[in-house]
């Protein structure tokens, strides 16, 4: 890390005051850097009415848009804590989360208060609405509850003549601690990814490096803030580089996505596989799956015009302005990889885990190998533990990146290291000559959602074995769908036929469905017929079922 990223973005308030940095896709709420710098400032106002003090933590929880991007950077200049935590999680988790943190206070959206504020949540002093800034709920010292009005005159004597560009100028300690990032909603012992600002900023870095942006460019954020990946890749980067950002703060449907990538005409996509492999199936490959198509493709001449014309429809469709494309958080199809580095499209795909906030592995598009996760980041280290014959072993890793460890979870934190320092990622791979990281399989069993959201099957499998005739199951991903095969109960397989064991199982569906996020629905149940296999250790083997 050359610098931190706050120093990074102070300079760029400073000399792009007056252009527009945020704004929330579809509104008419632009927000520029110089707007910004006054929000932070507020912010910060309000924090010292409401008690809050350097190292405190201030928890987010709420869909995109531009008012998270403004909360986030003004508790980090603050020098307080960020806990990031999913919108869509359940209420009960998020109050869980929120004790657990020892979050003071709350940044909360509209969508989540609806359901929270009926739980008590007693360990947060003071709620803050992310609509307008507005105080919700706060417990100063004095017992005076503080209002909107009360910060906007301390605010107006803190500076008289206004915000200037002086003003920006936010520096704080790379090595404090910054984040805590929750990689679930887990009922059981929840992991608070801890991040300081060395490894933020140094994220930061490798994107300046890699995707290098001009200053004035715009994107468009569609993967959840409150994960790494797009927390990292489609704010704090692309910001830090003078880029206008437009929030998606609806649910990012197709139409909404492509009428949004049309207009704003973005110079970078930051997405997840799923979102290509889409549009491969449904407009490209009908056309390459023809025989004819096959034969032209290859020919030397046609097939370089065929090429450059499906390339330059490819582009058209994400604006026309595109100049990179990345993805993340799982691997992309080898058909749809093999057709992109074919047409010359500027792909490139990384590799990472939230215990990197979030980058392990990348490349610029025109050095990316295929198949891989690309070569490790700048200030980071991967070699193989125990590699096989073929090279293969578990992924260890070592660098700026890495986390400090779980929050008060000391357990899990010591399984996550070897004994001299690398962190175990949990993914099986090798590396090539050039340092290029190939991912062979995956310990973890995570399933990434269509957004971007991380889905644990673990804690979806716990609510259902409790339900009614199920003895066991696993739940697995189909073409985007999470599907939950269950064997049912010794009793259940005795005392009911197939047809009342399968009306059971479409109850216990829509019960499951309410107890869990929406993104991490379950679409269908099927019934094994035969126990699943076992290692030794009793627990199913995974790999054998899809």
């Amino acid at each position: 890390m050359k610098r931190h990223y706050l120093e990074y973005l102070s300079d760029v308030m400073q000399h792009m005051w007056d252009d527009v940095a945020l704004t929330n896709y579809g509104e008419d709420n632009e927000i520029t850097f110089g707007g910004l710098a006054a929000e932070i400032l507020r912010l910060h106002e309000m924090f010292r009415m409401l008690g809050i003090k350097k190292g405190d933590k201030v928890a987010i929880a709420a869909r995109n848009s531009a008012h998270w991007a403004v909360a986030y950077l003004a508790i980090a200049s603050y020098e307080a804590v960020v806990v990031s935590i999913l919108q869509d999680f359940k209420s009960e988790d998020i109050e869980r989360l929120l004790a657990h943190s020892d979050s003071k206070a709350l940044f909360v959206g509209p969508y989540v208060w609806r359901e929270l504020q009926h739980r008590s949540m007693d360990t947060v002093s003071s709620i803050i609405s992310l609509t307008d800034f507005s105080i919700i709920r706060s417990n100063a010292a004095d017992d005076k509850a503080i209002t909107i009005a009360d910060v906007d005159a301390a605010f107006a004597r803190r500076y008289p003549q206004g915000v200037q560009p002086e003003h920006a100028h936010f520096s704080v300690d790379p090595d404090a601690l910054a984040l805590i990032n929750y990689t679930s909603g887990s009922t059981g012992s929840p992991k608070g990814v801890m991040l300081n600002g060395r490894s933020i900023s140094n994220n930061v870095e490798v994107g300046m490096a890699v995707v290098p942006v001009e200053p004035g460019q715009r994107l468009v954020s569609m993967l959840p803030m409150a994960h790494m990946f797009g927390q990292v890749c489609e704010f704090l980067y692309p910001l830090c580089s003078g880029t206008h950002i437009y929030f998606l703060t609806k649910t990012p449907t197709p139409s909404i996505l492509l009428k949004a990538l049309q207009e704003v005409q973005p110079y970078i996509v930051v997405t997840v596989p799923l979102v290509i492999e889409k549009i491969y199936k449904k407009n490209l490959n009908p056309l390459l799956s023809k025989s004819s198509m096959r034969f032209f493709w290859k020919t030397p001449g046609v097939g370089d015009i065929i090429r450059s014309v499906i390339k330059k429809k490819l582009k058209k469709s994400f604006g026309g302005n595109i100049r990179y494309f990345l993805c993340g958080g799982a691997a992309i199809n080898p058909d749809v990889e093999k057709c992109l580095m074919d047409i010359h499209f500027p792909l490139s795909v990384g590799y990472g885990m939230t215990e990197c906030g979030p980058l392990i592995g990348g490349n610029p598009p025109k050095y990316f190998a295929a198949r891989s996760g690309g070569v490790p980041v700048l200030n980071m280290e991967v070699k193989i533990d125990e590699p096989n014959s073929e090279g293969v072993g578990e992924i260890l890793v070592k660098g700026e990146n890495v986390m400090l460890g779980y929050y008060k979870n000391e357990e899990a934190t010591k399984a996550a290291f070897t004994e001299d320092g690398w962190m175990r990622t949990g993914d099986l791979g090798c590396l090539d000559k050039k340092g290029n990281i190939y991912i062979k399989g995956r310990n973890k069993t995570m399933i990434l959602g269509a957004s971007g959201q991380n889905i644990y099957p673990e804690e979806i499998e716990d609510k259902l074995n409790n339900m009614e005739a199920v003895g066991e199951s696993i739940v697995v991903e189909r073409e985007g769908k999470l599907i939950a095969l269950i064997f049912p109960d010794e009793q259940a397989s005795r005392s009911f036929s197939i047809e009342e064991l399968q009306r059971i199982m479409r109850e216990n569906l829509q019960k499951l469905n309410k107890l869990i996020p929406g993104y991490s629905q379950v679409s269908n149940i099927e019934i094994k017929n035969e126990p699943f296999e076992k290692t030794p250790k009793k627990s199913i083997k995974r790999f054998l079922y899809k």
